[in-house]
């Protein structure tokens, strides 16, 4: 799933290509709809997008936004969902199908060129990628909700969110209306950077742990933005895994201790930990409801 840090790069990636410093903007000629569940939003047309040049190209949380003409065209890549962008489309309009293909974009060639743009695809057959088009951002329900930005949490406002979750720290991270930005990757290896159990429960962690988890956080989204930075679209999903220390690892040994990655598996996830760096050497139950094995 793209976290913060890869939409962080397209966003910067699209910048480049629609906000070239040394010329014009981009303007949307063409938005195809190619999966018809992949568009949430009616009440703003497709064709508001194609009034004026690309003003900004921005991130909120997991959400890629594109504005054009006043018009918000906002993406989110959801489990399977990416972005493929070509300097060149083939011309001609593409037919609807059941492939990976959900959405394309393309933008005015001023000199009667190829074409460039992009294409929304998304694998598997779960269709969870979301794409809107809306005059105001809290118009999209997932950006109403969401949390500050988990760079933007200062280390006392961090502290009391994780002093009155009673849950598992790991879903706290993952929680988009607690902090922006985190999914199921990154939490992993924030929490193997913090020495901590994906099962600690938030508001029994004390106050060096709390500290720990804080600064771990910034460390492995702020080490996982400058990876990303300046890469194509085409290369940010091979960078993320080769950088993954533990999260997708299982079986093979930490990066920290040597001890070999575990796993534990969930009906439409899992996630991965390391039992020396963790748990204290103790295995955690692979099943639904998980707990340290006695």
């Amino acid at each position: 799933m793209p976290e913060m840090p890869e939409v962080q790069g397209l966003v910067d990636y699209l910048r480049s290509k629609l906000l070239p410093p040394d010329a014009p903007a981009m303007a949307i000629d063409d938005v195809e709809v190619l999966s018809f569940p992949v568009l949430k939003t009616a009440a703003v047309p497709l064709e508001e997008l194609y009034t004026g040049p690309v003003s900004d190209v921005e991130r909120r949380g997991k959400f890629l936004v594109i504005t054009a003409g006043g018009v918000h065209l906002v993406m989110h890549l959801a489990k399977a969902g990416w972005l493929r962008w070509s300097d060149a489309l083939k011309p001609g309009r593409l037919r609807p199908g059941r492939g990976a293909m959900a959405l394309r974009v393309r933008f005015a060639a001023e000199d009667g060129s190829a074409q460039p743009g992009f294409d929304l695809t998304e694998a598997g057959t779960r269709k969870s990628l979301a794409v809107y088009v809306v005059r105001d951002l809290a118009d999209v329900p997932g950006i109403a909700r969401l949390g500050p930005e988990a760079l933007d949490v200062d280390p006392a406002a961090f502290a009391e969110l994780v002093a009155s979750h009673h849950g598992q720290i790991k879903g706290l991270l993952r929680d988009q209306a607690v902090i922006a930005g985190i999914g199921n990757a990154y939490s992993d290896e924030i929490l193997h950077a913090a020495h901590l159990s994906p099962f600690a429960i938030g508001a029994k962690l004390g106050p060096a742990e709390v500290q720990r988890l804080f600064e771990a956080m910034g460390a492995v989204l702020e080490s996982a933005i400058e990876n990303a930075a300046g890469r194509p679209a085409a290369e940010l999903k091979d960078s993320k895994r080769q950088a993954m220390r533990v999260h997708a690892r299982t079986g093979e040994p930490c990066p920290v201790c040597g001890d070999t990655v575990r796993e534990v598996a969930f009906a439409d996830s899992s996630l991965q930990y390391c039992p020396t760096c963790q748990t204290g050497g103790k295995l955690l139950a692979d099943r639904r409801m998980s707990r340290l094995l006695k």
